[in-house]
């Protein structure tokens, strides 16, 4: 565990040592403001629910979560410091997950900034806390999934681009299934719902902690980590 909280640390300090950590999450924390406010002027009541659940939102973290995670182990093996990481006295498994836990610190920090939102919604009117924390509950882990799934992109490929349009594409594949549950025959609509994200996602957003959710995030997280630590473990056998 200490290894794994080091490689942790080290990632979170690699992205507050360069700009790219600010700008992505300035550029999240605004365009999300923009689009929940515009939202909530026009419904005019005080609302959080569009904040985690409404259709802009999520599509950005289906965006943000691959753009802080391409760089994670793509970038370590187009430069090659990432054989020089794997001859320290620490396991592949510790490697992937210091890697995503010091992405979903840097998650963790743009939806801390988040709680402003919820503040000025209470000021403009009666704020229902538990659906309130529910969100941001489900807001962490739905990046949580995203980060993972764009961490096992990363770990496919040497190049931070391809890792990056892999993961959009994984993400969006997600973001959107749970979209299009009424175009699917109606026997399998409740196995194509559970697998897309919406549903988890509009639960939580409800103050609802279901243990399907629970099951559901744990087990992508678990999966994509797992096969990102396999795409580690293959190269001794290049």
């Amino acid at each position: 565990m200490r290894n794994t909280l080091a490689i942790a640390r080290r990632e979170l300090g690699s992205y507050f040592n360069s700009p790219i950590a600010y700008i992505v999450v300035a550029v999240f924390l605004f365009l999300d403001s923009a689009l929940y406010f515009s939202t909530l002027f026009q419904a005019g009541q005080a609302d959080l629910r569009e904040l985690f659940a409404g259709f802009w939102p999520t599509l950005l973290v289906a965006i943000f979560a691959p753009a802080i995670t391409m760089r994670l182990i793509a970038e370590e093996r187009q430069s090659g410091t990432l054989e020089l990481l794997i001859t320290m006295p620490v396991s592949d498994w510790e490697v992937v997950l210091g890697k995503f836990l010091g992405a979903i610190a840097l998650f963790g920090v743009a939806v801390a900034l988040m709680v402003v939102y919820g503040i000025v919604v209470a000021f403009l009117g009666p704020l229902d806390k538990g659906p309130a924390l529910g969100g941001y509950i489900g807001l962490l882990l739905m990046g949580g999934a995203f980060i993972a799934v764009g961490l096992m992109a990363s770990s496919w490929t040497r190049s931070q681009i391809v890792a990056f349009i892999v993961a959009v594409l994984l993400c969006l594949g997600l973001w959107l299934i749970g979209k299009i549950v009424p175009f699917f025959p109606r026997p399998l609509q409740p196995l194509i719902e559970f697998l897309g994200i919406d549903s988890h996602v509009a639960n939580t957003a409800r103050g609802v902690i279901d243990t399907r959710d629970v099951i559901y995030y744990g087990s992508l997280i678990g999966g994509c980590l797992l096969l990102a630590q396999q795409s580690l473990e293959s190269r001794k056998w290049r």
